[in-house]
């Protein structure tokens, strides 16, 4: 809802001028009131008119001056007095016409030519008031005119300011996906060349499994009357012995011992055994616990040392798996 101050901003002007055209029209009011007061009285009271006039029979007439002497003067002959005149009584005075009174035309026409006069004014005031009222909506025109383009002007910033930040989101989203489908790529390429690896490495466990095979099928296709391979002492009737070497326990120990760590004081001598799985190349594929210490701490470690062994030597090229690995404080059995 618009406040005061709203409305006032919107209301017309004053008027120019408006306070002395009223003090004017009411001059001129009071003037004309003023007039015919005056000619009523004037024609019921005409105050009384007196006039006095003096008349003489004759005028007076002073004489003509003397000629200039050209002769000796002759002796002055007294004239005969002159008699006076006998002043004549004054005519009657004559009283001056009566003025006579306005006649009802003259007041009608007075009374017509005051109120043309008045409907002039009025129709001046009418024309002065329409002027300022039509400048009053020429004003207001052109304050519209100037909002509507401020409006407009403000619209066309605001759509544009859409329009840039519509384009810069599309352009995001763009790059979002661009990135996201390069990641989606990348990781379908890890998988690939992890499922590449993972196939790999179990066509070398089956090829290893499968000379293993075969050489377990040429030692038992040799078990009858052959001639062993193994040490004057053994007393195996394969023959060549198929079981790992006398110095690859060592070296399992040498290899997973040093992964070993264990702070806590310890009592007794706790085994922890561990069966893993190697691939052709003596890396460790899984593990798992077959038999506990009974301490918890001993058994992590033991654990933990396999994970960061990670990988195993070979037996002069052969892999032994599953291998039972035992892990102890005082002693590393191999299987």
């Amino acid at each position: 809802m618009p406040s005061a101050d709203t409305r006032q901003e919107f209301a017309p002007p004053h008027t120019p001028g408006m306070l002395r055209a009223l003090v004017m029209a009411l001059v001129a009011h009071a003037a004309l009131v003023a007039v015919l007061a005056i000619g009523v009285a004037w024609k019921r009271e005409l105050p009384p008119a007196t006039v006095e006039a003096e008349l003489w029979s004759t005028i007076p007439q002073e004489a003509a001056p003397p000629p200039p002497p050209e002769e000796p003067p002759e002796p002055a002959v007294e004239p005969e007095p002159v008699p006076k005149p006998t002043p004549t009584p004054p005519p009657p005075a004559v009283k001056p016409a009566e003025q006579e009174a306005p006649s009802k035309a003259d007041i009608a026409l007075a009374k017509e030519k005051e109120r043309r006069i008045a409907e002039e004014k009025q129709k001046e005031l009418q024309a002065q008031k329409a002027e300022a009222r039509k400048a009053q909506e020429k004003r207001e025109l052109e304050k519209q005119a100037q909002e509507k383009a401020a409006k407009e002007k403000q619209d066309k910033a605001r759509a544009q300011l859409r329009e840039k930040e519509q384009l810069e989101k599309e352009k995001l989203a763009k790059e979002k996906a661009a990135r996201e489908a390069k990641e989606k790529a990348d990781k379908a390429k890890l998988a690939d060349a992890a499922k590449l690896k993972a196939q790999k490495a179990a066509k070398e466990d089956a090829k290893r499994t499968e000379e293993l095979r075969q050489q377990q099928i040429a030692r038992m296709t040799g078990l009858a009357g052959a001639s062993g391979s193994g040490a004057p002492s053994s007393t195996g009737t394969a023959a060549k012995s198929s079981g790992p070497g006398a110095n690859y326990s060592g070296r399992i120990q040498a290899a997973v011992k040093p992964n070993i760590t264990f702070t806590d004081t310890i009592v007794g001598n706790p085994k922890t055994e561990i069966e893993v799985s190697l691939s052709a190349s003596g890396e460790i594929l899984s593990k798992r616990v077959i038999k506990r210490s009974g301490n918890k701490a001993w058994d992590d470690a033991a654990e933990n040392a396999i994970d960061k062994t990670r990988k195993l030597p070979l037996d002069d090229g052969k892999v032994w798996s599953p291998m039972i690995i035992v892990i102890s404080p005082q002693t590393l059995v191999g299987p």
